[in-house]
């Protein structure tokens, strides 16, 4: 008894502890992250991820849980993510077969002398891969950004950034779909463009306004002090005479809560997270949240990205608004840089109160947060080459694709369908040309005086099976552009009219 008592008052001081040091300093480490969508991934094999510029691996073992070790074997260092998930439900390290089950623990070193030497090997801790806390909620995987004992009773100590709505089973409340994407800015400049809905209508120009009809003057009054744990949330007046309120709201590390109250009672909520994977680069994850109004009605959803449609479908649509404003926030960044260190404030002018929110997120940043994301030691600090072609930039194979399953299906599907449209356009001339070259044949024995201008035209079905060449074709055509949109998509606002 007076051991659990121990424990008991050891947790509880721990507990004292941490939350004396959250009031003080942000502390980025001791956060939950969604590092992923857990249904986007394939759960056979294991998948390298980055958070904080630590190279982690996720892999899920046979009950369904997920796991996240350090990716790196502690054998030789080789990373596990070029492993291999077993049927035994363990994670292999393909270098030379070491086995680790889901709580890091090595459970097989197939090179050893004999098994009570592996047994004696497994159970050093160095043999243990370096696990962090895990868990899965509303769909994504959250990743807490330190590993340890006390990390495992630190985590349970602050509940992830999850959205309340989505925890709801009422009717009126639909949610879309998740979509993910690593993008080529840094995590602070995605914060501070989603603090900012002056941009919106110019920057997305076309699918969420017009840039020049709706670039109009509004304020932002706070509706939340900064706190160093909670953020701060910023109104957005005068709106749109259907609309009750709007505001953003930052609830660190990496959620931003955009919302839409409509007169009539409808909702719409932006979920958007932004998780630091390394310099220079960030993880997007998001989706769209809508409430009916009490008569039933569905508010409006962001552009056309609120309509029903597969999930892969609104994942390559994504590119048409991310890409937007991709290229000059990738380029915002270095120019930060460029102009060395100081306060942000005397870099850039800032006269109007749209920028009150962008403001305030730089203020936390500075004075809560220790002045930017403290990463890991290990990691490269160099930022994106800015020489980079656009093509580069605009990859969505690398930052999307390649890891989302329901995407790679989507795409084997159509290019199976590409396949067998060009197929079906080859046979259907063939089978005009045939019906061409019998027509021609029967006209060959046919009495001229027997000839009238009917018989002299083609026969309905060389029509018909040229037509469906042409659909075919133009199927198939259609289906290959499709496709490209799961690789690469362009974008230029001078372009854009």
């Amino acid at each position: 008894m007076a051991l659990d008592t121990n424990i008991r008052d050891n947790i509880d001081n721990q507990t004292a502890q941490f939350l004396k040091e959250a009031e003080s300093t942000f502390q980025w480490t001791k956060q939950w992250y969604p590092v992923a969508v857990a249904e986007f991934l394939d759960s056979s094999r294991p998948h390298s991820i980055q958070l904080l510029g630590k190279d982690l691996v996720l892999w899920q073992d046979n009950s369904g849980q997920w796991h996240c070790f350090e990716d790196s074997c502690p054998h030789r260092l080789a990373p596990l993510s070029e492993g291999r998930i077993e049927s035994d439900g363990t994670l292999l390290c393909a270098y030379h077969a070491w086995r680790f089950d889901g709580d890091g623990n090595c459970v097989s070193i197939p090179q050893s002398q004999d098994k009570e030497t592996e047994s004696r090997n497994c159970a050093n801790e160095k043999s243990c891969a370096v696990v962090y806390p895990t868990q899965e909620l509303q769909g994504l995987i959250w990743v807490w950004a330190e590993s340890g004992a006390e990390a495992q009773v630190e985590s349970q100590l602050r509940p992830p950034r999850t959205v309340p709505e989505l925890d709801n089973q009422d009717k009126k409340i639909i949610k879309a779909f998740w979509n993910v994407r690593d993008l080529p800015y840094g995590w602070d400049f995605f914060m501070e463009n989603v603090a900012d809905p002056a941009h919106v209508s110019v920057s997305h120009h076309g699918i969420m306004g017009s840039r020049y009809e709706d670039a109009k003057y509004y304020d932002m009054p706070r509706l939340r002090e900064i706190s160093t744990q909670e953020g701060f949330a910023f109104g957005v007046t005068p709106t749109a005479s259907n609309i009750e309120q709007a505001f953003n709201d930052f609830q660190p590390p990496c959620h931003m809560r955009i919302a839409t109250n409509y007169k009539d009672g409808g909702k719409l909520i932006l979920v958007l997270y932004a998780i630091p994977t390394r310099p220079g680069w960030c993880r997007h994850i998001g989706r769209q949240i809508l409430i009916k109004s009490d008569a039933g009605k569905t508010p409006p959803g962001l552009g056309f990205f609120a309509l029903p449609m597969p999930k892969w479908l609104g994942h390559i649509l994504a590119s048409l608004f991310l890409h937007q404003d991709l290229v000059f926030l990738h380029h915002q960044e270095k120019i930060v840089a460029k102009r060395g260190q100081g306060k942000w404030l005397e870099k850039v002018y800032t006269p109007n109160p749209q920028d009150k929110a962008v403001i305030a997120f730089r203020q936390w940043l500075a004075k809560r947060a220790g002045g930017g994301v403290p990463w890991d030691a290990d990691c490269n600090h160099q930022l994106l080459n800015t020489e980079l072609e656009k093509e580069k930039l605009f990859d969505v194979w690398t930052t999307h694709t390649q890891h989302c399953q329901v995407c790679q299906d989507a795409l084997k599907n159509i290019n199976r369908l590409t396949v067998l449209s060009y197929l079906g356009a080859i046979a259907c001339l063939f089978l005009a040309l045939f019906l061409d070259g019998r027509y021609v044949a029967m006209q060959a024995v046919t009495e001229p005086a027997n000839v009238s201008i009917w018989h002299t035209l083609p026969p309905l079905g060389f029509g018909l099976a040229i037509i469906g060449a042409i659909i075919l074709a133009t199927a198939g055509y259609l289906l290959k552009k499709l496709s490209r949109l799961f690789y690469v998509y362009k974008f230029s606002h001078a372009d854009n009219d």
